[in-house]
């Protein structure tokens, strides 16, 4: 019988069979380490472009901040005109109010036979001094100032004898409330509206 020895044929093969396997574990670390590389890589491009982003955005900030603090200011100066706006929106509405009441007290007058002798303006009330021949001199003016429309309760305060050069005069003191004005604010957008 021929015997065959195969031992040297399997010793062949186990050799070839370890250095595949060495050279596969060899490429697969290859391959590993080239996929780390690559992610590692990628990560590192991420993070750099994340990081001119955030310079980029904070630049912006800072402009933006900038814009707002301008926006602030010219709110604070907006607010400032128009406070003033109002005090003289409110200066000329009221510059003809002394005018007005001085034109409306000498038409409430009853002629030749009464004259004031103080008349106090004190915002929202005025107080009427005067002489007047009798009482219904003082009680015809204060019907007139009622009827004027531009008083509301008009009220006798006080109404005395009083003697002047040897005649018996009434001396009285009347306090009323004014009406208040309607603005002229108000007009004046009524006719922008109706144009």
């Amino acid at each position: 019988m021929i015997r065959i020895n195969l031992l040297p044929f399997r010793a062949e093969r186990k050799k070839e069979n370890i250095r595949r396997q060495v050279s596969i574990f060899i490429l697969s670390l290859i391959f590993v380490l080239l996929c780390l590389f690559y992610y590692n890589y990628s990560l590192s491009s991420d993070i750099t472009k994340l990081n001119d982003d955030i310079v980029a955005t904070n630049v912006e900030l800072k402009k933006f901040n900038e814009i707002n603090k301008e926006i602030d200011r010219i709110k604070k100066t907006l607010e400032n005109l128009k406070k003033k706006m109002d005090v003289i929106e409110t200066l000329e509405q009221n510059r003809h109010a002394p005018v007005r009441l001085l034109d409306t007290m000498t038409k409430m007058v009853v002629a030749k036979r009464m004259e004031f002798t103080r008349l106090e303006d004190k915002g929202k009330s005025v107080k009427i001094e005067g002489i007047a021949l009798d009482n219904k001199t003082v009680a015809d003016f204060m019907v007139r100032l009622q009827g004027c429309g531009l008083f509301k309760n008009v009220n006798l305060k006080t109404l005395r004898r009083q003697e002047v050069q040897a005649n018996n005069l009434k001396y009285f003191q009347v306090i009323c409330d004014k009406v208040p004005d309607q603005k002229p604010v108000q007009k004046s957008t009524e006719k922008k509206a109706k144009t």
